[in-house]
């Protein structure tokens, strides 16, 4: 057991215990968050049925970005969905056996790593190129865009400059699941990568991120436009209106 590996384990630890807790507190302080007005973005749906179909239409295709602006959408979604199969394929480093439909999604895995460069290049050329988008744009931005693009380059360098021993990385990740630390390999451009993945693990409860579980909260989407139907009320003021 060397020093390193105990140092990873622990970091992977603490990056996993604040993810977990900071993103159940964010969860529960936007359900907390009361909403004392109806304000739907019109035209919106008037029914549950249709509320929840507009939120499937926002989580897949991004709707309103859509609507909005093509380029920001193109490179929005590009990114998202590749994203969703990195993770997908990663997810055999916590599996044994492994999944078929994991194995099945390795190839298209691998490859939609340049997707997802692509697509976080195009979002961070864009807070540069446009005008009103460079006014507005942080630092902490740009800092979020450039890590997970350092993410994306340094796992996509690993599968196609200097190749790591994947088997041991895989024992370790297994290792950290059953609390029985093993050896992490030693590789410079592993232990980048996966530090950088720890500390997106830490940001992410505090930053902009996060807009992911927020969007269920959002009453522009999650409300039925029946203002002449029903009264709204949040519960605090349906309580005093008793």
């Amino acid at each position: 057991m060397t020093v390193l590996s105990i140092a990873y384990a622990a970091l992977f630890y603490a990056a996993t215990a604040i993810l977990v807790v900071g993103v159940a507190l964010k969860i529960r302080s936007y359900a907390r968050t009361p909403a004392p007005l109806l304000i739907p973005t019109t035209p919106a749906p008037t029914t549950t049925v249709g509320v929840a179909l507009r939120l499937t239409r926002e989580v897949v295709f991004f709707e309103s970005l859509f609507k909005g602006n093509k380029w920001t959408w193109l490179f929005g979604w590009m990114f998202h969905a590749a994203l969703l199969l990195v993770l997908l394929r990663h997810v055999r480093y916590f599996q044994q056996p492994v999944w078929d439909v994991i194995v099945f999604i390795q190839p298209y895995g691998t490859y939609a790593g340049f997707a997802m460069v692509a697509g976080l290049a195009g979002l961070w050329a864009r807070r540069f190129l446009v005008d009103r988008v460079r006014y507005i744009s942080t630092p902490s931005d740009h800092l979020h865009l450039a890590l997970l693009i350092a993410i994306g380059l340094s796992g996509l360098s690993m599968r196609f400059v200097n190749p790591t021993d994947i088997v041991a990385v895989k024992t370790f990740m297994l290792g950290l699941m059953r609390l029985d630390i093993q050896p992490l390999p030693t590789d410079p451009l592993l232990l980048l990568h996966l530090a950088l993945v720890a500390l997106l693990m830490i940001v992410f409860p505090i930053s902009k991120l996060l807009h992911a579980p927020g969007l269920f909260f959002s009453p522009t989407r999650n409300q039925a436009d029946t203002p002449r139907e029903a009264r709204h009320l949040a519960p605090w003021a349906a309580a005093l209106d008793k």
